[in-house]
């Protein structure tokens, strides 16, 4: 079977092809994407416009792949460090894990280990593996570790108040010759003295292994990887002074430096709680997708029915597929009619009728009939694709957070350097050894990149806050770095411009047609009973359902009514797969569905209500007719309605080009068109095409994606930036860059604000750390500071920075 020139699915016999347009598609949407942008060479093009650092790992082709939640990661040299854990793991190929998303791709031999044991085989050094719930609780392992930074944090604060007072009004005067007779108890004596010091530096200790703990775990996880990171500089400049601090105490000495020490476990590890709290926002991406991935399936063999592993379907097996339940894979219906639920992967809100040799998708759920469905030949399920693709979108973009770890490749080994270097040089100079290892540290110490491991946390920490404050979530940190150079601005249209739910926008024909349709349609499970049922409650003629009560007929349905008009009683009703439903009120037989069913079950549509239907058909509606008494007497239009402010929604961001990207091949996409600031629309293209036409638009410039659903999932993280509406499914949520809470289009333009804004601060925050460091390096390097003043001077950098951090974004 072909595949489709734009997106890789199969191609219909005969494909969907044009003379102006090179290749074959699956659908009328490839081929006007294919015509109207340009191909783009995705080896060539990333996504991201970032570059492969990885040495790719050979993989067999049929490896298995599961996803793993990875609990104690605490940086991007973690993912260094659990690839090389593959090589230790008998049977497992590679481990690709983000730091992002705290997930990892586990590829393995299903002969040599079991999926089951693979978290148990993968945990160790301060990691835990875990396969993700669909839904992560508020107790959840990235709580717990919120709540133990907590705990850390208010431990080591409230020891940091019983030792820095020492210094405060004893160690620092007397560092300049003030004695304060703080210690007059016994000054005679070394314990007199000693003692108190040895107090503070058994409280350093728990500061520095229990509180800095991640911190250290960090640094020895960076010199397995074999990458410095900022937790090496920061642990190198903590246990420096530390262990000067104890020699020197040990030799008799009060010049001692635990507050650095102190100052630097507690400063980072605070950043470090800022980051976290901003990484929590990042809801997972890939737990809800994988959630809805079917591990069993029910196969049809000669000897009836049997239920095996997804992963032992063969291409051509035929599977039963019941009511309620989701399609396991992409394949084709031979055996029976309904309606199909397709809006988790294609956003569209009406279900699809589906009949023998029509495809269904691997995710999609059967609403009202079994299903009978032969295997595709790929035997794979579109849910997995999205899946996958979602792991290696969003894993190959770098965020606005990696910056200061990528420059510690460069920045800790120089300082590491500099501080050997001036230690060796100030020895060489007949400097005393204690003299000399001052120096050395004091180079460490000023070096110490708190104000720069915080400029951008603390940056991003202010913008999620304005962000809040004008109805966004911001998910991931790049959204500052990219939105404020958007060129391009692509929306999705079933749920992002339209509200995504069923309305009764019309009725035509016979007075009690809409009242007589809920009536029949309150026992069916569908959108469009919904819709009915909704707008019969509303209309002059009402059948109000809420405030009701709940009777049973005697059929076993169950219909609400209200105290002022209950709906009639129901008899002998009757499910018509893919076409309605029917049933018996007030003694007359009722049809409730497509046209085709009333004029087979009932009798003819008349002409006016024939073009009613078409008139419908055509604004992107969908009919429902109504029939009873040997003929059909109205109907009912259902559409989806128009989120409010679209309009204004798309002027905000007219100064951009524009377009509109769906699945959906009705007129109804028109009446966007026809929108002045809108330049482009695609409709009727699949979710694998979405993904294609996005990336060959940010091929061309920097793009945003904004939209709703499951099947916007792997464009909007194939985009630069991906805007999500909180009202759509929770896997666009999960993908989307940022997060509209309040249904307000409107709020985008504000996406742009804020990400303006706090990109500027960020950029001031790092400008200053720079200067710092270009300032405070020189002068420690020729010994013009001491460690004091070098730690006060590294504290007065951090809350520089985090001053500047905290001013609004936006409105300067």
């Amino acid at each position: 079977m072909d595949e489709c020139s734009l997106c890789d699915l199969p191609t219909p016999d005969p494909p969907v092809a044009d003379d102006g347009v090179d290749g074959t598609f699956c659908c009328r949407g490839c081929l006007e994407v294919a015509r109207t942008l340009d191909d783009v060479d995705a080896e060539s093009v990333p996504v991201d416009g970032s570059t492969d650092e990885t040495t790719a790992v050979s993989v067999p082709d049929d490896a298995a792949e599961t996803f793993v939640a990875i609990d104690g990661m605490h940086c991007t040299t973690c993912e260094a460090f659990l690839g090389i854990r593959a090589d230790a793991v008998d049977g497992v190929y590679s481990i690709e894990a983000n730091y992002a998303t705290e997930t990892a791709r586990v590829r393995y031999d299903p002969d040599r280990i079991d999926e089951a044991d693979l978290p148990e085989r993968l945990s160790g050094y301060g990691y835990t593996a875990r396969f993700r719930s669909p839904a992560e609780t508020d107790d959840g392992p990235a709580t717990r570790q919120q709540h133990e930074t907590v705990e850390r944090l208010v431990i080591g604060g409230f020891l940091s108040m019983l030792i820095m007072p020492w210094y405060l009004f004893y160690l620092y005067p007397s560092y300049v010759g003030i004695e304060t007779g703080l210690l007059d108890i016994d000054t005679t004596t070394p314990i007199g003295i000693y003692l108190p010091l040895s107090i503070i530096g058994l409280l350093t200790t728990i500061v520095l292994f229990y509180v800095g703990f991640p911190v250290l775990r960090g640094a020895w996880t960076s010199i397995r990887a074999r990458r410095p990171n900022m937790d090496l500089l920061v642990s190198v400049a903590a246990l420096s002074a530390y262990g000067y601090s104890t020699v020197a105490l040990a030799t008799g000495s009060t010049h001692l430096y635990y507050d650095v020490s102190v100052a630097v476990v507690m400063v980072v590890t605070l950043g470090r709680y800022y980051e976290g709290r901003i990484r929590s926002r990042a809801t997972d991406l890939l737990s809800s997708v994988t959630a809805i991935r079917v591990s069993e399936a029910t196969r049809l063999t000669d000897d009836g029915r049997e239920t095996v592993s997804v992963d032992d379907i063969e291409p051509g097996d035929r599977l039963v597929v019941a009511p309620g339940e989701r399609v396991p894979v992409d394949g084709t219906v031979i055996e029976g009619i309904a309606d199909v639920d397709e809006s988790v992967l294609t956003g569209e809100s009406l279900p699809v009728t589906k009949r023998p040799g029509d495809n269904v998708i691997g995710g999609a759920v059967v609403a009202d009939d079994a299903l009978v469905v032969a295997v595709g030949p790929e035997a794979e399920s579109t849910v997995d694709r999205i899946a996958t693709t979602l792991w290696e979108i969003q894993s190959s973009r770098p965020g606005v957070q990696r910056l200061a770890d990528r420059l510690a490749t460069v920045f800790v080994p120089v300082v590491l350097s500099l501080g050997t270097v001036v230690t060796a040089w100030q020895l060489l100079s007949g400097e005393p050894v204690a003299a000399a290892l001052l120096a050395g540290l004091t180079v460490l110490v000023v070096s110490c990149p708190c104000a720069m491991g915080l400029a951008t946390p603390l940056a991003v920490a202010g913008g999620l806050r304005d962000a809040l404050q004008d109805g966004l979530i911001v998910a991931n940190e790049s959204v500052f770095e990219l939105a404020p150079d958007a060129d391009t601005v692509v929306f999705d249209k079933t749920g992002t411009l339209t509200a995504g739910t069923m309305e009764v926008t019309d009725v035509y024909g016979h007075e009690a047609t809409l009242r007589r349709a809920a009536a029949v349609e309150c026992l069916s499970d569908h959108p469009v009973a919904d819709a009915l049922l909704d707008a019969a409650s509303e209309s002059a003629d009402p059948v109000a359902t809420d405030g009701g009560t709940v009777t049973t007929d005697t059929t076993g349905g169950t219909h609400p009514t209200a105290a002022n008009r209950p709906l009639p009683d129901v008899e002998a009703f009757t499910r018509h797969p893919g076409a309605g439903v029917s049933g018996t009120v007030d003694g007359t037989r009722v049809v409730v569905g497509t046209a085709d069913l009333v004029a087979d079950r009932v009798g003819p549509l008349s002409e006016t209500l024939a073009a009613r239907v078409d008139e419908i058909d055509a604004a992107g509606g969908r009919p429902v007719v109504v029939g009873w008494d040997g003929t059909a007497r109205g109907v009912v239009a259902v559409a989806d309605r128009e989120r409010a402010a679209w309009s204004e929604a798309l002027d905000a961001v007219a100064d951009r080009h524009v377009a509109i990207l769906t699945g959906d091949e009705s007129a109804d996409t028109d009446r966007f068109a026809d929108h002045p600031a809108v330049d482009q629309v695609f409709a009727g293209v699949p979710p694998d095409g979405k993904v294609e036409t996005v990336r060959r638009f940010a091929a061309d410039g920097t793009t945003v994606m904004v939209g709703d659903g499951t099947n916007d999932a792997p464009a909007l993280a194939a985009a630069d930036l991906g805007v999500a509406m909180s009202s759509g499914t929770a896997r666009a949520v999960d993908a989307g860059d940022a997060v509209i809470t309040d249904g307000d289009l409107t709020t985008l333009e504000d996406v742009f604000d804020v990400a303006d804004g706090t990109r500027r601060r960020i950029r001031e925050n790092i400008c200053w750390a720079f200067l710092y460091n270009a300032v405070a390096i020189p002068l420690a390097v020729v010994g013009l500071i001491n460690p004091l003043f070098a730690a006060v001077a590294m504290a007065a950098s951090s809350i520089i920075v985090v001053s500047n951090s905290r001013r609004p974004v936006v409105g300067e």
